[in-house]
């Protein structure tokens, strides 16, 4: 079965067959499935009144956080978003009381923010239902294909500069 980007190749191999668009077939699909990904999660998250970037600043919080929660400087490095732009996303998590910004006991220069009361149970209860959208998402995939992918994006990733954060 053929899908729009073989038939974006197909037209430009006959328009210039002497031009390689077969990276095309690869970046092509990579950018279409990321918006029809971020389509999806953001009807999903729609239903709980909530935004796909809010759950990931509250999935981080939560995973890596601790009772103490992360400088904001840590959250940028995993959002890979802009200090005002961080700074502006924690603003609008404190608004909703899913968020805290709380001084450091060693330094109280240093803010950090940690998940309050509310926004642990909201991620709490939303993490399963997130995880069973992505299993529907990739339905199509079975395990063996799953783990495959995941290592050939992973290779991807890392050849372009994308690391594990520190």
């Amino acid at each position: 079965m053929a899908d729009a980007v073989d038939l974006f190749t197909q037209h430009w191999n006959r328009e210039r067959p002497e031009v390689d668009v077969s990276p095309m077939a690869v970046l092509g699909r990579i950018q279409r499935l990321s918006r029809l990904i971020e389509q999806d999660l953001k009807r999903f998250f729609s239903e709980f009144g909530m935004e796909f970037w809010e759950f990931d600043v509250l999935a981080t919080l939560r995973r890596s956080g601790g009772d103490e929660g992360l400088t904001a400087g840590a959250l940028i490095k995993v959002a890979m978003v802009t200090s005002g732009a961080i700074t502006n996303r924690i603003d609008r998590l404190v608004t909703k009381d899913w968020v805290e910004r709380v001084p450091c006991p060693e330094d109280r220069r240093v803010i950090r923010v940690r998940l309050t009361p509310a926004g642990r149970k909201m991620i709490d209860d939303l993490l399963p239902k997130h995880m069973e959208n992505e299993q529907r998402l990739l339905a199509a995939l079975d395990l063996e294909s799953r783990q495959q992918l995941a290592g050939l994006l992973r290779t991807l990733a890392e050849s372009l500069g994308d690391g594990a954060p520190d």
